[in-house]
């Protein structure tokens, strides 16, 4: 007998008829004997409903009290799937994030999991009981409060789950059919990939593909837990994402995929005197605000002024944050001004196969010429090239791209619902 853990996200538990569904699915996966430990999100746009809320009532909520709020979401789809699970004729139990063992750190809204003991859950299974456990959230360790992981909560659950449970797969239910070439709704010839390495999904979750979000992929990377991504509205295999064994040899094809994100804002520091010490200075009072920087570059300073630029990218809501912070201290690290852009959009071309192959570079810089898109960053790694363009281009940029690589299939991609979630 086999253990699967599988997660629901929003848009395929959004009503009652979508919840029957689910629960058909679940139940089949009982039937053919298998035991079975279920992770779901709020229902639809709940979660978001619940924030608004909050604001109603106060401008700046306490985040304890507002993540008790965020968590009611997900008990409100356990219960109800195992409901519609009982109806069917098979026992099943739901279960908070805490009651499943679920202990996190007291960082409210974006806590990580500390520890998972899953008592509860392994006596239920052994009872004969499908488990359904509300994800995204836990347990402090340190307070005993309620805390919610953050974006991608419902995810990281499954995947800790998984790997507390030393389950056989983690299948990922969502509202396409699995993990293709491109986010289908930018580029509608995308093609659905088969098998993916963990590696190249954390580039991929890290640039904009938000069909797993990061902290996910990272815990099944750690963990070695195997993902399996599927749709929930049919039986479509959907996309394995695994770790390759050691010492295993797998020919990767050159490009996996392209992802895009316009979530970020790209800050320069202008006219920094380029002496040894400054960058420091300057991401030492980034690291206290916790912004998440992504690409940096440095251009190389002017002889007549001695003076350099450095820009950044990192996600537009903490922006402001940080240009507060390096105003305070301009006169002590000695920059002329700062620019804030908003309207950036980031590229990027991942792909385990573009380590033994030349040429790569080449060609995505020549398609992005050929169709007048201006490059303002360039970042590499040794399986990814991510690029800053305009925001208004990068969706266009993503098509040439995907096109230039050979990655257009035949027809369009089917999305089920909407969201990618």
């Amino acid at each position: 007998m086999s253990l699967i853990v599988q997660k629901f996200g929003g848009s395929s538990v959004a009503d009652a008829e979508s919840i029957k569904r689910v629960a058909k699915r679940i139940v089949a996966t009982r039937q053919a004997g298998n035991d079975v430990v279920v992770a779901v999100s709020a229902m639809g746009d709940t979660t978001d409903e619940l924030l608004d809320l909050a604001y109603q009532v106060s401008p700046l909520p306490d985040p304890r009290e507002l993540d008790m709020l965020m968590s009611s979401g997900e008990r409100i789809s356990v219960s109800l799937l195992a409901m519609a699970i009982r109806s069917m004729g098979h026992d099943a139990t739901s279960l908070t994030g805490p009651q499943a063992g679920m202990r996190t750190d007291s960082h409210y809204g974006a806590a990580r999991i500390v520890d998972v003991t899953p008592t509860r859950i392994r006596a239920a299974l052994d009872g004969g009981s499908i488990v359904i456990v509300a994800g995204f959230q836990g347990l402090s360790a340190d307070t005993e409060d309620i805390t919610t992981l953050g974006r991608g909560g419902s995810d990281t659950t499954a995947v800790a789950l998984a790997a507390a449970l030393d389950a056989d797969v983690c299948e990922i239910y969502t509202d396409v059919d699995g993990i293709f070439t491109s986010d289908p709704r930018v580029v509608p010839k995308a093609q659905k990939i088969d098998r993916v390495t963990s590696e190249e999904m954390l580039e991929l979750a890290a640039h904009g593909a938000k069909v797993l979000y990061i902290r996910a992929v990272e815990f099944a990377r750690r963990h070695g837990v195997t993902l399996h991504v599927r749709s929930s509205f049919n039986n479509s295999e959907g996309t394995l994402v695994y770790n390759p064994k050691e010492g295993e040899e797998v020919e990767q094809p050159i490009v996996t995929g392209v992802a895009t994100d316009l979530s970020e804002a790209k800050v320069t520091v202008v006219g920094v005197p380029d002496v040894p010490g400054k960058a420091a200075q300057i991401f030492t009072l980034i690291a206290k605000t916790e912004a998440n920087v992504d690409m940096i570059v440095q251009n190389v300073s002017a002889a007549a002024t001695g003076l350099t630029d450095i820009s950044f990218t990192l996600p537009k809501s903490e922006a402001q944050q940080v240009l507060t912070v390096l105003r305070a201290e301009k006169d002590a690290i000695g920059f002329q001004t700062l620019q804030h852009d908003d309207q950036i959009g980031k590229l990027a071309l991942v792909g385990a196969g573009m380590k033994a192959n030349t040429g790569v570079s080449a060609k995505l810089f020549d398609a992005l010429h050929r169709a007048s898109i201006n490059i303002e960053m360039i970042s590499t790694s040794e399986i990814r090239i991510s690029v800053v363009t305009r925001a208004d281009t990068v969706h266009e940029a993503a098509r040439v791209i995907h096109t230039a690589f050979g990655l257009d299939g035949t027809e369009d991609a089917v999305v089920h619902a909407g969201t990618g979630r």
